[in-house]
Formats: structure tokens, sequence, C-alpha cells
């Protein structure tokens, strides 16, 4: 990247500045403890035992409630102001990180995840909603790209982290290091909330939506996680899975029908918005599966330590930071369409690519390539799925916006993992990696379908529309050229 476009893509007040800084920040370390572990499982299986049935819930209790209670969050944004809700959830994150961190069994360091959970529901919409709302036009669409490449950079750098933690330390370091961009932003933070007032304090919070998310989505999850170790058969195993589909149902008809639901479903009723939650769905479900299995199988079966594993799935993280905001950029200017087209289709292949992997492993040959691909479809896809997404709804409800997206994304990643299990088997083999890379890549395709058929460019149907038009009043884009 020239130097010139590096200054260019810089905030233009002191104010610009410090937001996205603190939104980066408070969203990198909580998407970043979503996936931070999956490099630590073996080492936590070690030390904790439980098997795969706790190294699923290690990651799910923290997906579980950030999904669900993220909705919730949004509304809390948009009631008390986004900075406020910030350092809530900053305070709450350093202290159960540090509870994760000292737990001295599986149970309880599952529990404490879920705690984590909460307090990163606090953290993702009220960042993003932050940028919605100090930026516009062109900028926005570039300093989204610059978030986006940031915080989705944690879903991939987190194995790193996790894998030298686990090999030169402990796999508890994972947790204690939030602790440290918590404290250091926290200065940074307490100077924006003058400038970020509470919205609405008049707009009641939907307690009840959030409390029936809670058992839809934990009923199933708990469903699909024992039924490996309990069979479908155990009672303990289909009254959860009824419990949820049921309260899934009620939750569905409660939002219809409440006057402040915390998911607005007339939301959905946006083009951009809808189909670009389906292509979110799918295409991180996809993220999340993929590197779920790819880490735990480098160490497991193809024989390298935590820190080597966390290398070898580094390259497209370099590649998304590195390239994040000029694709942010190209679709504020060109649209998001087929960006989100074509991204989600180079990272179906990168997987399908390491279906080449063998006994023994050969990173260079077997896993780099498919790395590079993938990492090239997901800088590609990142800034303007979100983009297209938040474009999509007025800015007063950026926050709830910013939390459904979010929502979706971390619930794919949390159904997902919880169907490892059928899908990989009860013990990692080559055909279990084999079968999840498959799943994985049919995501993507999924998603890049979604967004074919679904996603519109308002920037260039405008301008298609000023052209046809009897007496057009200039050609300079007009207020299209707002849109992002």
């Amino acid at each position: 990247m020239h130097m010139t476009d590096a200054v260019a893509l810089l905030p233009r007040t002191p104010l610009q500045k410090r937001v996205l800084v603190v939104a980066i920040v408070a969203s990198f370390i909580a998407i970043l403890d979503g996936f931070v572990v999956n490099l630590a499982l073996p080492a936590i299986g070690r030390e904790l035992g439980g098997g795969l049935v706790i190294q699923q819930w290690v990651v799910d209790a923290y997906l579980l409630t950030l999904g669900a209670l993220i909705l919730v969050a949004g509304s809390l944004s948009d009631h008390f102001g986004r900075a406020r809700i910030l350092e809530w959830g900053l305070a709450g994150f350093a202290l159960t990180s540090v509870m994760c961190g000292l737990a001295w069994n599986g149970e309880v360091l599952v529990v404490s995840r879920a705690l984590q959970g909460i307090a990163g529901a606090l953290l993702v919409p009220s960042s993003l909603a932050m940028i919605v709302t100090s930026f516009s036009g062109p900028s926005q669409s570039k300093a989204i790209g610059q978030w986006s490449g940031w915080t989705s950079a944690a879903a991939i750098v987190a194995p790193l982290i996790g894998g030298v933690s686990v090999d030169l330390l402990s796999w508890r370091v994972i947790f204690f290091i939030n602790v440290v961009p918590a404290v250091a932003i926290w200065p940074v933070l307490a100077g924006l909330r003058a400038s970020d007032a509470a919205r609405d304090k008049s707009k009641g919070i939907d307690y009840l939506g959030a409390v029936l998310a809670m058992i839809g989505l934990g009923g199933p999850v708990y469903a699909f996680i024992e039924q490996g170790r309990m069979g479908w058969a155990s009672v303990q195993v289909w009254l959860p899975l009824l419990a949820g589909v049921v309260a899934m149902v009620l939750f569905l008809v409660h939002e219809a029908r409440t006057k402040e639901p915390m998911l607005p479903l007339r939301l959905f009723a946006i083009r951009n918005f809808g189909w670009g939650n389906l292509a979110t769905l799918a295409i991180y479900g996809g993220i999340s599966l993929g590197f779920f299995v790819l880490g735990i199988y480098l160490q497991q079966v193809g024989g390298m330590g935590a820190t080597i594993a966390g290398i070898a799935l580094l390259p497209a993280t370099v590649i998304l930071m590195l390239t994040a905001s000029y694709f942010g950029g190209l679709a504020g200017k060109y649209g998001p369409r087929w960006f989100m087209t074509v991204g989600p289709l180079l990272c179906g292949v990168g997987f399908l690519m390491s279906l080449s992997i063998q006994e023994p492993l050969n990173y260079w040959a077997q896993v780099l390539p498919g790395q590079i691909v993938f990492g090239l479809g997901l800088t590609t896809l990142v800034a303007p799925l979100t983009a297209a997404i938040l474009g999509a709804v007025p800015q007063e409800e950026a926050g709830i916006g910013s939390a459904v997206n979010n929502a979706v994304a971390r619930i794919a990643g949390l159904i997902c993992i919880a169907f490892a299990g059928l899908i990989v088997g009860p013990v990692f083999t080559r055909q279990g990696l084999y079968n999840a890379l498959v799943v994985t890549a049919a995501l993507f395709v999924v998603g890049a379908v979604a967004s074919a058929v679904g996603i519109r460019n308002p920037v260039l149907e405008a301008a298609v529309a000023a052209d046809s038009a009897p007496d057009p009043a200039s050609d300079d884009g007009g207020p299209a050229g707002q849109r992002s």
C-alpha cells in the first residue's frame, strides 16, 4: 500500500480517530476470544479432561451467550449510549477473563466462558454503531473496511496467539492477556462519553426476548453436543432439543407482536439487510467450522505443536489486514454485490484445496496454497458485506442493525461447532477432516449464491436510474454517492 493511500484512509478529525481506535480494540478482543481457544483446546483437554465434549463447550458456551445477548445489547447501546455500554462491557470482560484463566476444572471454565460471552455481547454492536454514526459517505466505507480488517483478523490470528501461549507459557495466558487492551483503551473511551449521549431512554428493553433466545439457541446446541455421549434416545438430549425449538418459535412470535422487539423482524424486509444476513450465516458458519477442525487436526493428527499450527494458519491474516480497507473503498465506489459473490467462492476453493492433506503432513504443498486463496477470498468479502448490511438500515437503528448482523455471525459459529461431532466423528481423523472441509466449502457457496441473488448495489442502481430519467439534474452522482 502506498503512503498516500494509507493517509487517505485515516479519519479526518481527532474524535473520529478515537472512535475508530476504541471500536477496533473493543471488537477485536471480543471476537478474538471466540476463536483464540481453538489451538489451546488440546492443552485444556489434557489438563482439565472432558474430551471432545468439553472442547466443544469451551467454544460454544461463549458463543451461546454472545449470540443470544448481542441483540439485546444493541438495544441497550441505543438506550444508554454506545460509550457507556462499552465501558460496562470492557469491565465485565476483563473480570470474566481472569475467571477463565483461574478455572480449576472444565465445568468452571465453561461457566466462566458463558459469563465472558455476556460481557462480549456488550462490546461488538456498540463499537460498530459508533463508527456508523461518526462517519459518512466514502469515509464510512473505508472506516468499516479498517474495522472489518482488524476484527476479522482476530478470528484468524487467534490460533497463533493461542499456540504461542500453550507452547511457551500456559493456555491460561490467552485469557489473562485480555486485561491489557481493556485497561489501555479505558481512558480514551471515557473521553467519548460526552459526545455519545443516550439515544432514546424511553425505549424499552426486550428482556423476555433475550430469555427466549437463550433457551431457543441453548437447547439445540446442548442436544447436538451431548448426543455423542448420551445418544439421541436419552431424555437429556431430546428434551432440551424440543424445549429449544418451542422457545425459538415463541421467540419469533413474541418479536413479531411486541412493540419494542430486540430483533425487529421488519428489518429483514430490507433487501440488502435480509439477504446480507443470510450470506453472513453461511459464510461465518464456514469460517468457524473450518478453523475449528483444521486447527485441532494439525495438532492431534498432523503432529504440529500449537505455535507451529498457529503460524500455519497465519497467511490469511496478513492478506486480510493489508487489503481490507482497499476492498472496503472499492465496495463504496462500485457496490458490494459481486465482491460478496466472488469472495466466498474463493474461500470455498481455498478449503477444498486442503483436501490434498495426507499423512505425513506437508504444510507447504497441502495447507499453505489453500490458506492463501482463502485469505484472498476473505479480504474480498468482509468489508463489502458489513457495508452492504449496515448501509441498508437507518442510522438511528445502527446499534440494533449491527447487533443483528454480529449475532447472526456468532450464532452461525455456535451451530456449526455444535454439529462438529456429527461431521467429523468422535475422534479426529483425516476422513473427518475431509468431511468438515467439504461442508465448509458448501457453506461458502451458499453465501456466494445468497449474495449474487439477493444483494443490490445502491450506488450503481441509483446512477442507472438517474441516467434513464427524462431530465437528469446532474451527472455527479448526487445523493447516491453518499450511500455505502
